[in-house]
């Protein structure tokens, strides 16, 4: 079926709007370092749509292999396709999966690294998934998401009602509570990087 006319969240739709797509670039260099410690390991990238990230991480040879994971099978048919079309990346240190994020098929402590770009506010339950890739990560291992918030801290009070009115069809999170998900769910070292209502964080199993 080369037809992708999958509905997608309004979340999702809004990441691969043009006018915030100069975002994966630096985006994609900044997981990179977070992942440091995860290099020549297993990188799994869960809600991967149609295969950016998982592409971009497969074919800077820094993981031993690659998983673009995702529920929506018509996600990872245009993942495939994509894979296809750009013919450098090697199927070898690529795998596609389809799974649920809160049970991820892989045994516990056998991941490097987990990425979820512009997923967490698109998850039914967010803590079972969080819970679960704690699971499958090995100790040392990195977890690194992306989203954007409800409303940043630096955003002025008066400006908050509206704000979120407006972020209320998605599951969105304010900075502190995506740090209580991370640390109520096992995980540990968490940091973040928040530009206005953009944040990217990572945390680590200890």
């Amino acid at each position: 079926m080369k037809t992708y006319n999958e509905a997608m969240p309004i979340g999702t739709e809004l990441f691969r709007s043009p006018l915030i797509s100069f975002l994966y670039e630096r985006q994609f260099r900044m997981a990179q370092e977070y992942f440091k410690p995860a290099e020549g390991g297993l990188l799994v990238d869960v809600s991967c749509g149609s295969g950016l990230f998982s592409r971009k991480f497969a074919k800077s040879g820094t993981y031993s292999e690659v998983v673009a994971l995702d529920f929506s099978e018509n996600m990872l048919r245009q993942c495939y396709d994509f894979i296809k079309a750009d013919g450098t990346i090697s199927e070898e240190n690529l795998a596609l999966v389809r799974a649920d994020v809160s049970r991820l098929p892989f045994a516990s402590g056998s991941v490097d690294a987990v990425h979820a770009g512009a997923a967490l506010h698109c998850w039914p339950a967010p803590s079972n998934a969080i819970s679960e890739i704690c699971r499958v990560l090995r100790s040392g291992g990195v977890f690194v998401g992306t989203t954007f918030l409800r409303y940043s801290s630096s955003m002025p009070a008066i400006a908050r009602p509206l704000r979120q009115q407006f972020m209320a069809r998605s599951n969105y999170y304010i900075e502190e509570e995506i740090e209580d998900l991370c640390m109520s769910c096992g995980l540990t070292n968490y940091t973040k990087n928040v530009q206005r209502s953009f944040i990217m964080f990572s945390a680590q199993k200890p």
